[in-house]
């Protein structure tokens, strides 16, 4: 018999929960409120890609366990996409890991990774699966804090090199980086990869929102960069690129022995899965550069509809380089607990956001800081940007 006295829930989990995406989003259904928070579209993605996946289905591709390190059609499309956009050259057979989603493939690696004891590196604020997975992996996190700076939040590089001891094994580097929706420049990847080769680290970077960038903004893989090739875990996903979130296609480009680790460990957690989702995606890596850059124009105008809105509502909006995100201040309207005014917001507002003290390790560091998604509709934004009108001060008053 179990002992009462005993958690069931492991220390290593222990002060992780029910994610704050489950809350709001049941929050935004509760209350008829338009959901702002979790960052899915509310629309599918290309006719084309997903009648490949009904073509798949029907042809009998995938319905039963694909290859475990994916389905050869999209490890071969994965690594063309690599060459065409970046000029990097990964072996489809040995080089490539499809994985369920990006979040798995964040799992994976630093289970494969990360023994107990070591440091992992992270930029903060950061996806709140990185600390859990971490904490799974028996590593100790390290956050690097990204801090407003001129409408925008920026790395120290003295910090991130303060913050690698003998005790790092990983950097785990996220770029268009949720949810401030900063891009790392040229120089601060350059440095990085400067640190990561002068230390013998490995790095893992989540690269899921690579062609969401704006305003010349360049997405730039740290896998590029001189030493960076041999020691660097690439994360990918369909999901963000091709509006498919519940397809859950993502995927891994390392040199061989990175990819062998990881697989050791991913197989041992889905083992497989998307079948014939893989296919769709294959072809949709192979769609026209026109797509990807028409996809960014679409975000990019919505982004300047909902930033626009948070500030004539009175929020101090940090304007994003990359990413579907838009991150606000409250304090201009009279407010610094992020949590308390996203879980009042619906009844004021009629709109959801999320709280993005739950992406920081010292919540107090992101208590004033709110995340909105703006990878909707254009009608349901300015829907949104109406309700949200009702937060702005009035002539006169206080």
């Amino acid at each position: 018999m179990t002992s009462s006295a005993r958690p069931f829930l492991n220390r290593r989990l222990a002060e992780f929960g029910t994610t704050i995406f489950a809350e709001m989003s049941a929050l935004a259904a509760r209350t008829g409120a338009i959901n702002l928070g979790q960052g899915f579209p509310d629309t599918d993605g290309p006719e084309e890609v997903r009648e490949a996946a009904v073509r798949a289905l029907r042809d009998g591709r995938g319905n039963q366990y694909p290859p475990g390190p994916g389905v050869p059609e999209l490890r071969a499309a994965i690594t063309a996409h690599q060459r065409h956009w970046y000029g990097l050259e990964y072996d489809p057979d040995t080089e490539v890991l499809v994985t369920a989603g990006a979040t798995e493939a964040i799992a994976a690696a630093l289970l494969a990774l990360v023994e107990p004891g070591d440091e992992v590196v992270a930029l903060e604020p950061y996806y709140d699966s990185y600390a859990a997975c971490v904490a799974m992996a028996g590593g100790t996190r390290v956050p690097v804090t990204l801090r407003p700076h001129e409408g925008a939040f920026r790395l120290d590089l003295d910090e991130l090199r303060d913050a690698v001891t003998d005790r790092t094994r990983v950097l785990l580097i996220n770029t268009p980086h949720n949810p401030t929706g900063t891009v790392l420049t040229r120089e601060e990847l350059g440095a990085i990869a400067g640190l990561a080769v002068e230390r013998d680290l490995l790095v893992v970077t989540d690269e899921v929102y690579e062609h969401l960038v704006y305003d010349g903004a360049e997405h730039l893989p740290l896998a590029s960069f001189p030493g960076m090739r041999e020691r660097t875990v690439t994360i990918g996903s369909a999901g963000k690129t091709f509006s498919f979130t519940g397809w859950k296609v993502g995927w891994i480009t390392a040199a061989p022995a990175l990819v062998t680790a990881v697989r050791s460990a991913k197989q041992y957690l889905t083992y497989v899965s998307a079948g014939p989702f893989q296919y769709a995606v294959a072809e949709a890596l192979a769609l026209p550069d026109s797509y990807f850059t028409g996809f960014r124009d679409d975000l990019r105008a919505k982004r300047d509809l909902l930033a626009a809105g948070l500030a004539d509502a009175g929020f101090g909006v940090f304007r994003p380089a990359g990413t579907y995100f838009v991150t606000t201040d409250i304090r201009p309207l009279g407010f610094d607990d992020g949590f308390a005014f996203c879980r009042a917001l619906p009844a004021r507002a009629g709109v959801v956001a999320i709280p993005n003290a739950v992406f920081y390790d010292h919540r107090e560091q992101g208590a004033p800081f709110v995340r909105f998604a703006f990878c909707k509709r254009t009608a349901v934004l300015e829907d949104a940007v109406g309700r949200l009108t009702a937060l702005a001060p009035r002539p006169g008053a206080g």
